[in-house]
């Protein structure tokens, strides 16, 4: 079984396009990339939304509103308005460059406690930038 982590921090992801998107929030992320949590936090502290994950099913909390999706991958893409590689940001995180087809993490400032990952395929590009805490 992978090894679990608790990360936290803030993330940034900026879509490119004739309609520049963005998504900031800060974090905590627990587990791994088959089951875990992932929650979402307003600048001043607040719960924006917690995302839970194991096999076979990804739930969505905000508020009073629970929402079920049929794979993490897609509950992410939902929440954030595009899909990343949620399964490559733990290796990512935990220092791993993992390929994944589109994406270039560049992880050289880690040990500093930050990444940052580029997709150029498929259209538009996106920027995700992490700072956390170990």
């Amino acid at each position: 079984m992978p090894e679990d982590r608790l990360w936290s921090g803030r993330m940034a992801l900026q879509v490119d396009g004739q309609d520049t998107q963005s998504f900031a929030a800060s974090f905590e992320l627990q587990g791994n990339a088959d089951a875990g949590q992932l929650s979402l936090f307003t600048p001043l502290g607040g719960t924006v939304a917690v995302l839970e994950w194991a096999p076979g099913r990804a739930t969505l909390r905000s508020g009073q509103d629970v929402r079920n999706f049929g794979s993490f991958d897609t509950l992410v893409a939902h929440v954030t308005g595009t899909p990343i590689p949620v399964a490559a940001l733990f290796d990512w995180l935990a220092g791993t460059p993992s390929p994944v087809p589109g994406w270039t993490p560049d992880l050289r400032q880690r040990e500093d406690g930050r990444i940052t990952a580029r997709r150029d395929t498929p259209l538009p590009a996106a920027t995700l930038r992490i700072v956390f805490e170990r």
